[in-house]
């Protein structure tokens, strides 16, 4: 390669200066030099090697006379030597056999073309000095493969040695290299080289027939020639000299006449469009470029794997310093899960360090000689060209004060763009910087620098522009909390705690006097207190309380944190009084003070208002900047907030499914880690709808007569009762206080007095781990062991999860858990997904993700919550075999986990209990923030609530149609969503008109949903005349093709609503299937004949509907004393299993 100067080797014939005898040979001398470029003299110079050699020829034929030995000494003298500079681009040196004497075998190509063809001609002059095999071969390189021989052809030189000798060959190359595809030439292949090489090797020096391969290194002589090839646009169509068919040969003819052109497409990636909250944490977003639909595009990407020419432009806007010694900016994970080219990360210190991975392996890092600054977006662009780096940081919308830092690599950079994925922020092997990520974009194959780099700071509605105006507007708010409480002296007091007490330390760093931190009463002026009444209230009233008191507050973050808290609870107990909702424009000022504290609740709260227009008028701009605000603070509501809008790109915010991701798998994993941390604002998620009456009476508190009757139950010795009265205590379900203490008295009588198998499990595991309970490993493997031999497949599994744990005996644990599978534990198979992906299953030492995935997948789908994580994973990077990048997919798996949060379900828990105490602004309120998180139970149960009340709000008929309509979009939709929807297509809705094809189309999705109430709404279409398409027949496999007419519709459509749901429908459709047949008969038969049918039908109708009821209620009354069902464990536990709801799965 000429940019790396590589010297080569060539061999040149030379005539000796001083007169030599005619046979003496030429002297074979060796130099060395640069690669030489062609010239126009080529032709020349072959023109006269020409001449020569034929007054050459003739003299010889004139000396036949003499000794054939003297002609050919005359030859050689009279030949120039061979300027192989001009004939190859590059030949490499003769080797010499030993001792002194010079090697005599050369080989060259005589008349060589540059570009491949079909036809090619291949002249090969050579001189062979002993028996010897020459040989010519074609190696072409693809994407795919490297060194692939197209083209072999060798024979023998015995006889005429030393002699010069020509032979002409004929190379054939594939079609698929040499044209267009067509009907025949179903592909056309890019190639990226073509060598063209021969070579002389002593058949008497050892060299083996069967050793083809090392043919060429071992031969005394060799050269070799670059071709080159076109594109596959750019070659012909080939002639196949024959007659096609009709329409082949119109379809070639028409190929011909379109001009093909490259695909246009552009080097830049925009990585990233909307800002993204960066919590701190080991979360961030995940991108995986794909290859260039453009050929040439692609090929010149492949060229510069390590000679890279690329720059990346990232906008960050850091709110803290980074509390480790690194915090992830932008990396890059390659396929080996290791560091690749580039990485940026933020270092305590406020540098930006750059590392780079050189095409040894070896990675080269360094520090940047400027600070990023806080509290300010700044542009941090990284350029490589070739081995050359700049890294520049710019400020500000105009790119002000702006800093650059120059390194040069010592070898060559590796930038494989397609092997592995990059990350913003933080991953599993670095934690994000505190802060924001602005637009994000990379430039492949071409490295920019100042002006040419094209990446303002915009984004939807100027969120950065609001982003960097709250922070400044909470940097001067905050300081009125600290002078307020530096006024009453209770700084002083956390200052002393947080001071060391040593005498000679407090010499050292210097002792203050106390009197130095005393301050003015009002550091602020009246003005300043009245615009912030309502905080200045607030402190006064906690000035007493022991809650600032340093021994529970020891910094002053935390201090600021409570205050906003005690500021955001206040401000809700005014929102959920009488007309609160209506008066929440007042209390706006408030949550944005709560919000500056530090409290993040409510900034998401602000969020979902402005959003919304709850009590204001909608503000996308403030919404999306409250949204980002406590997302950043990590605030779990948030951050499924902004998962779901990225997942279903609403309001603004753009459609990216990395994005949602990032935001879905922060909360998914704490969701598997706070499962069994005993919070008090944790609650089971429950779906309860508020028009489902029955599930409703099912809710109970601790004075409640079902909570009571069990209770009594329980103390009776009913096993059953025992069992459920614990798991409502454990998780909080049907309304109750979590309460694990009292879960643990009930599990113990259950699984120690009555030896009830599920309690025994879920109890001796409780043991074993010490939750809620003293740990007592002894006896809790008797009782799991115990329950095992009594067949409950989550015993077997917990003895497999004891003996990895606690043993390490792995062949015991994968005998359990094998066993287990078997019995379709969930637990089990993530446990041996486990043992394959970490290299200890028995036998198997290797890590093996491939066999891993499969025990994953099938545990994942059936709800396995650290499964469903873990396939995810896999989708969303597309870094291991065999696994697909899907980050749909992930997202859907990381969302349904997810949504399982029991923050989550504590707020949902709080909506249902306001609801149940007719507290209509508290469930509407909780309901509601728990709706813009997409649960669709939350958004149906808001829009039932304000179509039931509309008097709440003067935005009531909105919000119905809002929150209806996003739960159509969800896929665990409720068909009486669809059917209400419907409805509103149907009539109208306010600014929303009437269409009656979007109305069909609703109620044929609910009744693809067994939904009979669909199915009577279309008959009723169908009756009003109605045009229903045949389309919705097809779907519903409606049995009206062979004899469709409106009537048998209708009958048709009436029936299935009967066979659907004949404990409901009933009555409704029977009646209105009675009506279709009158009409029919009106039409079709006498009066007589159809009065006896309709009394007939309507006699019937009532006899069937009185049996239904009479053994409905024969049902009910044998059910009165049955004693209710075993329930065992759910499926949704985690590795050792779990004391699981009845509703978990």
């Amino acid at each position: 390669s000429s940019k790396q100067q590589v010297r080569f080797t060539r061999a040149v014939a030379t005539r000796r200066d001083s007169p030599v005898a005619c046979c003496s040979p030429p002297e074979i001398t060796s130099v060395q030099f640069k690669e030489v470029k062609r010239t126009d003299g080529r032709c020349k110079a072959i023109g006269f090697r020409m001449v020569t050699r034929l007054c050459a020829m003739a003299t010889c034929r004139r000396i036949r006379s003499f000794h054939w030995l003297h002609c050919l000494g005359w030859l050689f003298v009279l030949v120039p030597a061979p300027s192989y500079s001009v004939d190859t681009t590059q030949t490499t040196s003769v080797l010499k056999l030993s001792g002194d004497r010079a090697v005599k075998d050369f080989i060259r190509f005589i008349n060589a073309t540059d570009v491949v063809e079909a036809k090619y001609k291949l002249s090969i002059e050579y001189l062979c000095s002993e028996p010897s095999t020459v040989g010519v071969e074609v190696l072409v390189s693809t994407d795919v493969k490297i060194g692939v021989t197209i083209y072999r052809k060798k024979w023998k030189c015995k006889k005429r040695l030393n002699t010069f000798s020509n032979r002409t060959l004929w190379v054939k190359f594939p079609s698929i290299m040499l044209y267009r595809p067509d009907n025949l030439i179903k592909h056309s292949i890019v190639i990226n080289n073509v060598i063209l090489r021969a070579w002389i090797i002593n058949t008497n020096r050892g060299a083996s027939e069967n050793r083809e391969a090392t043919f060429y290194e071992q031969a005394i002589a060799r050269t070799y020639k670059l071709l080159k090839t076109f594109s596959p646009f750019e070659r012909p169509y080939k002639d196949y000299k024959h007659c096609l068919q009709w329409d082949t040969e119109k379809i070639e003819a028409i190929k011909e006449k379109h001009i093909p052109q490259c695909l246009l497409e552009n080097d830049v990636v925009e990585l990233l469009r909307f800002p993204f909250a960066s919590t701190g944490l080991s979360y961030g977003i995940t991108k995986r470029l794909k290859q260039f639909n453009n050929l040439e595009m692609e090929l010149t990407g492949k060229q510069l794997l390590n000679n890279p020419r690329f720059t990346i432009s990232i906008w960050i806007y850091v709110l803290k310093t980074c509390k480790r010694h690194l915090c992830g900016i932008f990396h890059k994970i390659n396929e080996k899960q290791k560091y690749g080219t580039p990485l940026l990360f933020l270092t305590s210190n406020g540098n930006i360090h750059f590392q780079m991975m050189l095409s040894s392996g070896k990675s080269i890092a360094g520090l940047s000689n400027f600070k990023v600054v806080l509290r300010r977006w700044c542009r941090l662009d990284l350029t490589m060209q070739g081995r050359h780096m700049t890294l520049t940081v710019s400020y500000g919308e105009k790119l002000q004060a702006r800093e650059n830092a120059l390194y040069t690599f010592p070898g060559d950079v590796h930038h494989n763009v397609l092997a592995g994925y990059f990350v913003l922020g933080g991953s599993n092997y670095v934690q994000s910087f505190e802060g924001f990520i602005g637009p994000v974009k990379f430039y492949r194959v071409m490295g920019q620098k100042g002006e040419k780099i094209s990446n303002p700071l915009v984004s939807a509605h100027n969120v950065d522009k609001h982003i960097d105006r709250y922070y400044r507007k909470c940097k001067h708010f905050n300081p009125l909390i600290i002078k307020y409480f530096k006024s009453l002296g209770l700084l002083k007091t956390i200052e002393k705690r947080a001071r060391n007490n040593h005498y000679y330390l407090q010499l050292l760093n210097g002792r203050k006097d106390d009197d130095d931190n005393k301050c003015p009463a009002r550091p602020w002026g009246k003005r300043t207190e009245k615009r912030y009444k309502a905080l200045f209230d607030l402190l006064q009233t906690m000035a007493s309380d022991s809650l600032i008191d340093a021994t529970h507050l020891p910094n002053l973050p935390s201090i600021l944190i409570k205050v906003g808290e005690k500021l955001y609870w206040k401000t809700m107990e005014k929102l959920t009084g009488a007309d609160g909702i209506k008066q929440i424009g007042h209390h706006i000022t408030s949550l944005i003070e709560a919000s500056c504290c530090g409290y993040y609740k409510a900034a998401y709260l602000l969020g979902v208002i402005f959003e919304t227009g709850l009590g204001v008028d909608v503000q996308p701009s403030k919404g999306m900047l409250y949204s980002l605000v406590a997302a950043q603070g990590n605030d779990r509501l948030a951050l499924l907030h902004l998962g779901y809008k990225h997942d279903q790109g609403i309001d603004g915010y753009p459609l990216d499914y990395d994005v949602s991701y990032g935001y879905y798998i922060n909360i998914a994993q704490r969701t598997v880690k706070e499962r069994h941390k005993f919070n008090v604002e944790q609650a089971l998620v429950e779906h309860v709808r508020l028009m489902d009456d029955s599930v409703l009476q099912r809710q109970t508190k601790e004075n409640d007569d079902f909570f009571l009757w069990l209770r009594y139950q329980a103390k009776r010795g009913d096993a059953y009762a025992q069992q459920k009265l614990a798991r409502m205590l454990y998780w909080g379900q049907q309304g109750i206080t979590r309460n694990v203490q009292s879960a643990m008295k009930w599990y113990s009588r259950s699984a120690m007095e009555l030896k009830h198998p599920a309690s025994m499990f879920e109890y001796g595991l409780f043991l074993i781990k010490g939750q809620g309970v003293k740990k007592n490993i002894e006896l809790g493997l008797k009782l799991i062991t115990e329950a095992a031999s009594k067949g409950i497949p989550e015993a077997v599994n917990a003895l497999g999860w004891y003996y990895e744990t606690h043993q390490k005996d792995y062949v015991k644990a994968a005998a359990y858990w094998n066993e287990a599978v078997k019995k379709g534990n969930l637990d089990a198979f993530h446990n041996l997904g486990v043992l394959y992906e970490s290299g200890t299953y028995p036998g198997k030492p290797q890590k093996n993700l491939t066999e891993a995935f499969p025990y994953y997948y099938k545990a994942g789908f059936g709800g396995h919550f650290e499964s469903l994580v873990r396939c995810s994973f896999f989708w969303n990077t597309g870094n291991f075999e065999s696994i697909p990048h899907d980050p749909k997919q992930a997202v859907l798996w990381a969302r349904y986990v997810a949504e399982q949060n029991g923050f989550l379900g504590y707020n949902m828990r709080k909506a249902l209990d306001a609801y149940l105490q007719n507290s209509w602004n508290e469930a509407l309120l909780y309901f509601l923030i728990t709706a813009e998180t997409g649960i669709e139970l939350s958004q149906t149960n808001v829009a039932y609530l304000c179509e039931e009340r509309t008097e709440l709000m003067n935005s009531c008929a909105d919000f119905t149609w809002r929150y209806y309509n996003l739960s159509t979009f969800q896929q665990n939709v409720h068909p009486f969503v669809l059917v209400k929807m419907g409805d509103f297509y149907y009539y109208g809705h306010k600014s929303h008109e009437k269409d009656i094809e979007q109305s069909i189309e609703m109620y044929t999705s609910a009744a693809l949903l067994n939904y009979s109430q669909a199915f009577y709404n279309l008959g009723s279409l169908a009756e009003e005349g109605l045009h229903i398409p045949q389309s919705v027949s097809d779907l519903l496999n409606l049995n009206t093709r062979n004899q469709f007419t409106n009537f048998t519709l209708q009958q048709e459509l009436y029936e299935r609503c009967i066979t659907v749901d004949a404990e409901e429908a009933f009555i409704p459709c029977s009646i209105a299937l009675l009506r279709v047949h009158l009409k029919t008969m009106w039409i079709n038969t006498y009066t007589p004949v159809l009065l006896y049918t309709a009394i007939s039908m309507l006699l019937s109708t009532l006899i069937c509907f009185a049996m239904k009821r009479y053994r409905d209620f024969t049902a009910v009354a044998s059910s009165v004393n049955e004693h209710p069902p075993d329930l065992n464990s759910s499926s949704e536990n985690i590795q050792a299993g779990e004391a699981l709801s009845e509703e978990a799965s």
